[in-house]
């Protein structure tokens, strides 16, 4: 387990130190970064669309896209009845989202799958950090939360599946791709 991972000592005693987050803050950071991760994930996949939509894998990409859209309803609505509040960096990740699919889109079917394993491989980590968080009382997300990454993780396999680990670039593009992903996840924590 890694050490962002893991509980502090002091708050598995029940006790929290000096800048650890309190539980309505830290479920208001969960909501807040997951409604704009599956937010931001059916624009990628919109910008793929927009692209490949009308070749063979334009198929593939719908289902994910549907699956994405699915985990952004159900975030919404948690937002809500939880009273957390959005990111602020909606309109950008708006924009960049569709750029990214987009973007790799036009460099072929391989590029797009790469950039789907190497967003969809943050997430499931993400996602995994997140549930083991979260305590019994909080069930209900954690079930949804694990749910969603089971489908993240379905994504990523799909992207091997259809030659993503193929593109030309690869290991840069990877690397590119997922550290902007952490980037966003880190920013609309706290954004």
């Amino acid at each position: 387990m890694t050490q962002t991972a893991a509980k502090p000592a002091a708050a598995v005693r029940g006790r929290r130190l000096p800048g650890d987050l309190s539980k309505r803050a830290q479920i208001d950071r969960i909501l807040r970064v997951d409604h704009a991760g599956e937010f931001g994930a059916q624009r990628i996949y919109a910008g793929q669309l927009a692209i490949l939509g009308r070749k063979p894998c334009g198929k593939t990409i719908r289902h994910m896209q549907q699956q994405e859209e699915k985990h952004l309803a159900a975030f919404e609505k948690l937002i809500v009845e939880r009273r957390a509040r959005p990111t602020l960096l909606h309109p950008l990740w708006n924009v960049a989202g569709f750029a990214l699919g987009a973007g790799t889109a036009l460099l072929g079917e391989k590029a797009a799958m790469a950039c789907t394993i190497a967003v969809e491989e943050v997430i499931d980590d993400h996602y995994r950090r997140q549930h083991e968080s979260l305590g019994e009382d909080e069930a209900a997300l954690k079930q949804t939360i694990e749910e969603f990454r089971a489908e993240e993780a379905e994504h990523a396999h799909i992207g091997r599946e259809h030659g993503g680990e193929e593109t030309v670039g690869y290991p840069v593009m990877r690397a590119a791709i997922a550290a902007g992903s952490r980037l966003a996840i880190w920013l609309s924590e706290r954004v």
